[in-house]
C-alpha cells in the first residue's frame, strides 16, 4: 500500500521570521554597497579623464592639428547636456582660421568622462610647486593669470580663471597640467576643499612633454611641508591613491619603484 507524503507549507510567523532576517541584512549590507561605490566614482572619472587626455594626443599627431580639452563657460552645455564634462575641440582650418577652434564631434571626445557626482574644481597649468599648493607662490599667481590673459588674446575668447583651456600641439606635447577632481558639490567653495572635508579629491598630473599622467590624490599639508623640506617635486609620478599619510621611508620607495619602471 503507498502512502503519500504530507507537504506543509509555511506559516505566517515563519515567513515574516526570514522577511524580518532579510531586511535586517540588507541594511547592513546596503549602505556599505553603495559607500563603495560613490568612493569607486572619483578614481574611475579620473582614470576616464587620463583617457580623454591621451586619446586628444594621440588624434592630435595623427592629424597634424592642434586640439584643446576645455570645460564649458557658465553661458554653454557639454556634450552631456551638462556643465561638468571637459569639451574637445580641434583647430581643424589653421591657415585659414587660426585659432578658431571646433567641437570634436567624434563619440570618443562626446562620451561621459566624469561620472555622475564627479566635477573638475580647478585647472592648472605649469607643472605643480609645493609652494602653489601650499597657496604661497604669489609669483606663480601672478604668472598663472598673465597666461590667461596671453591665451585669450591669442583666441579671442574669455575663460574662467579656474579653468584654462589644455591645448595640445601637433607633435603630442602641451603645457603640464593638474585637473582637480572632486565629488564635493558645486556650491562648495575650492578653498573649502582642504584635508579636513569629508569630499574626495583627487588630481590628474600630466606631464604635457611626454604624455604621461597619473592619478594622484591630493598631499596633505604635513605632506607637502617634508616634500619641501627634502626639495622633493610633489609629484610622484606613480598613480597613488592611499589615503594614509606619506613618510620619508615611503615617498623613497614610491620614486624608486617609478623609476624602475
Amino acid at each position: 500500500m503507498s502512502r503519500t507524503k504530507a507537504h506543509r507549507g509555511f506559516t505566517l510567523l515563519e515567513i515574516l521570521l526570514v522577511t524580518g532576517l532579510l531586511a535586517i541584512v540588507m541594511a547592513m549590507v546596503l549602505p556599505s554597497f553603495f559607500n563603495d561605490f560613490a568612493r569607486a566614482q572619483l578614481p574611475e572619472s579620473g582614470r576616464q579623464m587620463r583617457s580623454l587626455i591621451q586619446l586628444t594626443r594621440a588624434n592630435a599627431m595623427i592629424d597634424g592639428l592642434r586640439y584643446r580639452i576645455r570645460f564649458p563657460r557658465e553661458d554653454e552645455l557639454d556634450g552631456q547636456g551638462s556643465q561638468r564634462q571637459p569639451v574637445v575641440e580641434v583647430e581643424d582650418r589653421p591657415l585659414e582660421f587660426p585659432e578658431e577652434y571646433r567641437p570634436v564631434l567624434a563619440a570618443w571626445a562626446r562620451d561621459e568622462t566624469l561620472l555622475r557626482g564627479i566635477r573638475c574644481a580647478r585647472v592648472h597649468l605649469g607643472k605643480p610647486t609645493i609652494d602653489q599648493l601650499l597657496g604661497q607662490d604669489d609669483l606663480a599667481l601672478e604668472l598663472e593669470e598673465e597666461r590667461l590673459e596671453d591665451i585669450e588674446e591669442t583666441a579671442g575668447e574669455t575663460y574662467e580663471e579656474e579653468f584654462p583651456p589644455l591645448v595640445i600641439d601637433t607633435d603630442g606635447t602641451s603645457e603640464w597640467a593638474t585637473f582637480l577632481l572632486t565629488d564635493a558639490p558645486a556650491n562648495v567653495p575650492l578653498e573649502d576643499l582642504d584635508d579636513e572635508t569629508e569630499f574626495g579629491r583627487l588630481e590628474v598630473i600630466l606631464d604635457g612633454l611626454t604624455g604621461l599622467a597619473w592619478l594622484q590624490r591630493s598631499l596633505y599639508i604635513e605632506e607637502l611641508e617634508m616634500m619641501e623640506e627634502h626639495g622633493w617635486p610633489p609629484v610622484l609620478r606613480k598613480d597613488f591613491l592611499q589615503a594614509q599619510k606619506l613618510t620619508e621611508d615611503n615617498v623613497l620607495e614610491i620614486r624608486e619603484a617609478s623609476v624602475r619602471r
